[in-house]
């Protein structure tokens, strides 16, 4: 366990590994959680954004988790929520892809629900935005997204899109970036060749059908959106989760897909020692077999990710260190502060942030 961890905080860290491995399967090993840890857990989980998939670990526990009924009551109003949100949140992926179907363009939802489809249980995963990558060229979707709302917001990834259902909508032309840009050139290029893969692989819903990734891009593309959130905010254990449901999924052997190598498609991205934290993060945390693993595990890169993942929580938002620094000014002091700390471990990303935030900030001017 991490260092920064005091010896009974490590102890209930392990004990909520253990009732996620036991909610997803990967473990039949029962935590020893005392009633008065329970309220402990439910804090872990809920700065994890994994209050659904605790609960389902807890309820395998039958008999042996005593939980106070007020507890209880409280964790069980909250994951009706979830399962709430996550039906509306499927019904809007349905609608998002119909609606762009119908003006011309094939899009391809990412992460989010197709992720939550390779859950024991979907409706527990936590859902978030709607993030939809649209065929066609960048200046072609942002002029087709301005058409309809003039004033959404432009990044080098993705655009703003009025609020569907109430859920945050982002499109993207590209589904995401490296801030190398030697890498980010050859990341492009990849996203260009299997794009036509991605529009074509339809999931099935009880809302209805929509494209998602396959396992094979996705053991590339959210990688480096993992990647991407450890240098911008930090990332939490559902993204991490999410990773270790595509590694189920995807073929890591000589049967992997004959249209790329993912080992030598991470060593071409400057990926593959990050590869190799995850794993051990991965394995660590999940229990998730040797034989699963795109890389081999990296134990020291691994614990500075696990201690980034429970000092921060999802998206770094619960990093105390942090609190102090407010607006854009402290925002880029805790990027600065960031890519200091991993330039040990990631010397060519952490070196070209702050290069690629200057460019950033040009471009998003220029086509603000």
């Amino acid at each position: 366990m991490t260092n920064f961890l005091q010896e009974d905080q490590a102890r209930m860290v392990r004990k909520f590994f253990q009732l996620l491995r036991l909610a997803i399967g990967s473990s039949s090993e029962v935590p020893q959680v005392a009633k008065d840890e329970w309220p402990a857990i439910y804090a872990l989980a809920l700065k994890q954004t994994l209050l659904g998939i605790a609960f389902d670990g807890m309820r395998k526990m039958g008999a042996s988790a005593e939980v106070d009924p007020d507890l209880l009551m409280t964790w069980m109003g909250k994951c009706k929520l979830i399962e709430r949100r996550n039906y509306k949140h499927l019904a809007a992926v349905v609608k998002a892809v119909g609606w762009f179907s119908k003006k011309g363009f094939r899009s391809c939802i990412l992460k989010g629900a197709g992720n939550a489809l390779l859950y024991p249980n979907p409706m527990h995963r936590v859902s978030g935005d709607i993030d939809v990558w649209v065929e066609g060229r960048p200046s072609e979707v942002i002029a087709f997204v301005r058409s309809i709302a003039p004033k959404e917001k432009a990044s080098y990834h993705h655009i703003e899109f009025p609020k569907l259902d109430d859920i945050p909508v982002e499109v993207h032309y590209r589904p995401c970036y490296l801030q190398s840009p030697w890498h980010n050139h050859r990341l492009q290029q990849f996203f260009a060749t299997m794009a036509q893969e991605q529009f074509a692989h339809e999931v099935k819903a009880e809302q209805g059908a929509f494209a998602t990734p396959t396992a094979s891009f996705n053991a590339i593309y959210q990688l480096v959106h993992i990647y991407n959130h450890l240098f911008q905010e930090g990332i939490g254990l559902r993204q991490l989760l999410d990773y270790y449901f595509i590694m189920l999924n995807v073929e890591c052997g000589p049967a992997q897909p004959s249209t790329f190598n993912i080992q030598l498609t991470l060593r071409r991205l400057g990926l593959w020692k990050f590869a190799g934290a995850v794993m051990y993060v991965l394995h660590d945390v999940f229990a998730l077999p040797e034989d699963k693993m795109i890389a081999p595990m990296d134990e020291q890169r691994g614990r500075l990710l696990l201690e980034e993942v429970l000092r921060g929580g999802n998206f770094g938002q619960h990093d105390e260190s942090h609190h102090h620094l407010q607006g854009a000014v402290g925002h880029n002091i805790l990027r600065l502060q960031r890519d200091f700390r991993l330039l040990r471990y990631y010397p060519e990303e952490a070196l070209a942030e702050p290069f690629f935030r200057l460019w950033h900030f040009v471009w998003r001017r220029r086509h603000a």
